[in-house]
This record gives structure tokens, sequence and C-alpha cells, in this order.
């Protein structure tokens, strides 16, 4: 029986619904023009491949293992998701599900245990992604005792030849991914896919702050939005700023100090209506450290690494 010549793209983008997940990941995602467009780019040439393979005109599958760079909370796990699913519903991948571990959850304290621990992860995360955050860690040529080297050659092999059943992520800081591939040239030539995840501005920052407090039924008033820019134009110029991250840090605590507000005030006058329960201050914001001159290194420090 002779191959097709010709392919409904349209209707196999269709059926896929591929464009879901995308405007889906807009609706979620403030920002990150240029993240979105390049996922649009690999969404495109997925689909594409995917036409082509009907056609009987390429026999080897697209490599599609990716690196994603950027600063902590500019969404990289948001979209590794994303793309799980885009991958799942394209036929790519069985499962499409993501399993994300950093260096702990792949190599081991003593000479034998690091490989059990990468293949065990990677036995969970094949028909998936597998996103590995802060991949550099893996590498540590100072210590010659270290077992990450060992993690690193199982994960090559795997990527080579189970590159058809499984999805391989990485993701850290963006010069610190660039030194490991020069260290590890066998992993970067394996990448085929290099997206930046840029910082978001101050009023993109501002956006993402309005839809965090929505989606908990909270609310903002003129002055407290204004605190709220007030706090953002000041965390921003503090060390270890988690762009989404340290605003929905931010929130969790202007929400304490509100419920310790309303609850004080409730002893006194006894009703609480739902304007009070949903109201974010502005004292809620400015009685923050960052506005009191104290400083956030703590909360800084667990933020970029949590």
């Amino acid at each position: 029986m002779d191959a097709p010549t010709t392919v409904d793209l349209r209707a196999l983008v269709r059926e896929s619904n591929v464009h879901e997940v995308l405007d889906a990941l807009d609706a979620e995602l403030v920002g990150l023009a240029p993240v979105k467009r390049r996922l649009r780019e690999i969404a495109a040439f997925l689909a594409v491949s995917k036409a082509r393979e009907q056609l009987a005109l390429d026999a080897s599958p697209p490599s599609l293992h990716m690196c994603f760079t950027g600063n902590p909370g500019t969404g990289k796990t948001t979209v590794a998701l994303r793309i799980a699913e885009i991958l799942h519903r394209l036929g790519y991948v069985r499962k499409g599900h993501v399993v994300s571990v950093t260096r702990d959850d792949l190599v081991g304290q003593y000479i034998g245990h690091t490989a059990p621990k990468t293949k065990e992860v990677l036995k969970k995360a094949m028909g998936g992604v597998l996103f590995i955050d802060e991949a550099y860690y893996l590498y540590r040529p100072e210590n010659e005792r270290d077992y990450g080297q060992e993690a690193i050659e199982i994960l090559l092999q795997v990527m080579e030849n189970h590159r058809d059943d499984l999805v391989v992520i990485l993701a850290g800081y963006k010069d610190r991914m660039e030194t490991f591939f020069r260290s590890n040239p066998g992993m970067g030539s394996r990448i085929a896919h290099h997206i930046d995840f840029p910082d978001y501005s101050e009023d993109e920052l501002l956006a993402i702050a309005q839809r965090m407090c929505a989606q908990m039924h909270y609310e903002f008033d003129d002055a407290s939005l204004a605190a709220m820019r007030d706090y953002i134009a000041h965390r921003v110029q503090q060390p270890h700023f988690a762009n989404a991250r340290s605003i929905r840090n931010a929130l969790d605590r202007a929400r304490l100090r509100q419920a310790m507000r309303v609850f004080e005030d409730a002893a006194h006058d006894g009703a609480t209506d739902a304007r009070a329960l949903t109201l974010l201050a502005a004292e809620d914001f400015r009685a923050s450290r960052v506005f009191t001159g104290g400083a956030l290194a703590q909360q800084a420090t667990q933020e970029s690494t949590t």
C-alpha cells in the first residue's frame, strides 16, 4: 500500500488540542513573551515532525531534551509541566507526567549508592519528563570523591538510548549552565532546545501579585496596591530576589499581618464582615522589614533555594 501524499496538519493540531495548552499557559503566566513564543515554535515543530512521520518523510524522532536558564521564580517549572502536556498530546511521550529532582535525588553518598538512586528516578520519569533543577550541581570537579559524574554518565546513556520515551529538561542559572556544558560536552550535545527565562519587570510583578491575590480570594485597595508597588521597587534591589516566588512569600506575610490585625479588631468590636476578611491593607505591606530597614537575608536565601 502506497504511503499517503498529503496530511491534514490542521486536523492533527486540532485533535491534539495543543492550542488549549498554549492558551492556558498564556493565561497562567504573566509576561515571558520570548518563552511563550519559543514554546509555540517547539509545538509547531513537533506537529510538523508528526505530519512528516505520517508521510514517511522522516524516520528519526526529533531531539527533545531541553535546557531552561534563568533566575528563580521565573516560571520554569510551570513551563515544564505544559511542555510535558504538549509532548503527551502529540504522542511523543506515553504519560506526560513530570518528575522534578535535584542533585540529592540522583547522587549517593557512598560507592554503589548513586547508580540505583539515579536509575530509580529514571524509571519513575519514563514516559514523561525528567526536570533536573540546578543541574550544574551534579558536576563537582573540586571533589575527587564526588559521585555526581556517575549520575551524569547514566543520564547521558538514557538520554541517548531512550529519547523516544523520556525528555530531560536541565534548569538553572545561565552562566552556571554554560560552565556545566563546557565541562560536560556530551551533555551539551544532547540538548536541542535552550530557553532563557527573563526576570519579570516591576509592572509584571505587580500584575502577578494582583493575580495571586485574586486566586487566594483577597483584594487590594488603592493604598495597598501602592504599598505593594513600593515593596516591589525596594525588594528587587535586594540580594536573592526570586521573582514570582518572592511575591508569593510577600503576600503570605501580608496575609499573616492582616489576620493578626483582623483578629485584634474583632476582640474589640466582635463583628467582622467579608470586606475585613479579604482586604489587604497598606499597613500589612509597609510593616515589612523591606521598609523598616531590617535585612531579609535569611528569608531571601530560603526563597532562592526552595
